[in-house]
């Protein structure tokens, strides 16, 4: 049954159509680290609190929902558009290199019902994730999203999982890792489609390295598989997922991520829509850096909005999110037993 809370908390997300065409800006180190390099030098809470208050304030008039974290964007979450919808990240950023398995943790003041009090409409964690990791590993990564599942589900709240794969001791951006990508990609989402998560949408990685297919307009040079075969994977990984999934766009360009777009609906995909970032402000970061705010909300009314608009374009082909539920709209969910 999808419960009153979770239904109001995926409608506050998703646009008319029932889309999810959400931006996201709660990159905490990474962020603070490209700031700095720009800068040349340290980049304070405050510097990256106005940061994400522009992003929030230009361009979910052009979202139909942000993704923040609570640490430095709150003041972001009061900056957006009265339309548009608010996750909240529930995960500490980055992860301990030491430990081997790249093992998730979470904000040590908040929890799923303080993150509710602030005004999320739906609960994001990320994870890394990769279905060949000893079994040590996978068990406390399944168990810690176990706990994170019910937690939202006793707070009645939609559980976004975002799932970032890798191999451990594998260039993520080469082409040995990009032989491996799909199989990653699928066996993730096989995993946490799964009940016993009790997620509602997964936010997931293309299948592949869009550089690595031979035809695409950002081709590297280096073939690591054809248009059709990557649009196999793109079905392959559909195919497994039970419940919505929305594409992440992982730091790439706004081209190479709305050409992977392109292709998920040649291969006709059943994705929700996006959570896309840096796709959409990343080349911004110079601009705020070295010109500061006024000159980085002009860069962003014009180039940032250009980049959030051809995004938008590409959702044309994605699928409302309560089809999963064999559903024509939203509201015939109410009180359904699914």
């Amino acid at each position: 049954m999808l419960t009153p809370g979770k239904l109001a908390g995926m409608k506050a997300v998703s646009d008319a159509r029932g889309v999810i065409a959400a931006a996201a800006m709660d990159q905490r180190g990474s962020l603070q680290k490209s700031l700095a390099k720009e800068k040349g030098g340290d980049v304070t809470q405050t510097m990256m609190e106005e940061f994400k208050v522009i992003v929030s304030d230009v361009l979910t008039r052009h979202a139909s929902a942000i993704l923040l974290d609570p640490e430095m964007g709150l003041p972001a979450a009061a900056a957006r558009s009265k339309n548009s919808g608010l996750l909240l990240a529930y995960e500490k950023t980055g992860y301990d290199k030491v430990v081997p398995g790249r093992l998730p943790d979470l904000l040590d003041v908040w929890s799923v019902r303080r993150l509710k009090e602030a005004g999320a409409d739906c609960i994001k964690i990320l994870l890394y994730y990769a279905p060949s990791d000893a079994k040590a590993i996978n068990d406390h990564k399944h168990a810690w999203t176990e706990r994170i599942g019910d937690e939202c589900r006793a707070n009645d709240i939609p559980f976004f999982l975002e799932l970032v794969g890798y191999d451990e001791g594998i260039d993520e951006k080469g082409p040995e890792y990009a032989r491996k990508k799909p199989d990653i990609v699928i066996g993730s989402m096989r995993e946490f489609s799964k009940d016993r998560y009790s997620v509602d949408v997964l936010k997931v990685e293309v299948p592949v390295n869009m550089k690595f297919v031979e035809g695409a307009g950002v081709f590297a040079g280096t073939k690591v598989h054809s248009k059709e075969e990557a649009k196999a994977f793109f079905r392959r990984a559909a195919d497994v997922a039970s419940r919505p999934f929305i594409y992440l766009s992982a730091g790439v360009s706004n081209a190479e991520f709305t050409e992977a777009l392109e292709l998920a609906a040649e291969a006709g995909t059943r994705f929700s829509g996006v959570l896309c970032g840096r796709a959409t402000w990343k080349d911004g970061i110079p601009i705020y850096a070295k010109q500061g705010a006024d000159a980085f909300r002009k860069w962003l009314q014009s180039e940032g909005v250009r980049n959030i608009e051809n995004v938008n374009r590409h959702l044309k082909p994605a699928h409302p999110w309560y089809e999963f539920y064999g559903v024509k709209s939203a509201d015939a969910l109410a009180g359904a037993t699914l």
